[in-house]
């Protein structure tokens, strides 16, 4: 007899039979925590790479290559470049078209906003989809909680119409409805992490961009200086 209330109240059988919306419900929670998990991987893997890009250009720029043959390799290999190489090469190509003899002021700003708008576009693109993921975060455990009180709903109406209601009668609408908050949680508490984490990740990159452009532009200066 145990082994049969075992079998009713395992978790398929209770997905099984509950109530179309609810079972809605569960299929929009278990997308929306596989598509997190797909993003939650591929931002990992983006962010460690551009983390590791950035040191390797970093280690190459501060050891005094010259940045005419920095900047024909950034172009050359534009696809497989870092982001903040990409940045390098927005700033340096915008400094190259300017002649000797020009006002310097206009020269720097002219290459700032280049590198500015290149470093717009790569935080545009290591930021993409983290905002999906605060989404599932902050609205699977709501969506969950909804799937869990329709389905408590559709309990106690069955339940008004028994003349004698147990615990036995209960409990499999009950275990079923909660079925989607324990779901809602489970898409939630990853997606969670996971965004509050990529989101310090990036924040630091974004520092560390930024102060880069500072110091490169600050060696542009001095070489337009020069000229």
């Amino acid at each position: 007899m145990n082994t049969n209330v075992t079998q009713d109240l395992s978790l398929f059988y209770l997905v099984g039979s509950a109530s179309l919306p609810v079972q809605l419900v569960m299929l929009l929670l278990l997308i929306a925590s596989l598509v997190s998990w797909w993003f939650i991987f591929r931002k990992m893997f983006a962010i460690r790479l551009a983390i590791k890009q950035s040191d390797e250009f970093e280690n190459t720029f501060w050891r005094g290559v010259d940045l005419n043959a920095l900047y024909h390799r950034a172009a050359g290999a534009r696809d497989m470049a870092g982001s903040m190489e990409r940045i390098f090469e927005a700033g340096f190509r915008e400094f190259t078209k300017h002649q000797a003899g020009m006002d310097i002021g206009a020269i720097m700003d002219s290459t700032r906003g280049a590198m500015r708008a290149a470093y717009q576009r790569e935080m545009d693109r290591l930021e993409s989809h983290l905002s999906f993921l605060a989404t599932v975060g902050s609205v699977s455990p709501y969506v969950g909680l909804f799937g869990t009180v329709w389905g408590i709903m559709n309990s106690f109406r069955e339940l008004s119409n028994l003349t004698q209601a147990t615990i036995a009668h209960v409990a499999p609408g009950i275990a079923e409805a909660l079925i989607a908050t324990a779901m809602g949680l489970f898409a939630a508490i990853p997606a969670v992490i996971a965004y509050n984490r990529y989101a310090s990740d990036t924040s630091q990159l974004a520092t560390r961009y930024e102060s880069f452009m500072e110091e490169l532009s600050n060696v542009l200066q001095r070489r337009a200086v020069k000229l």
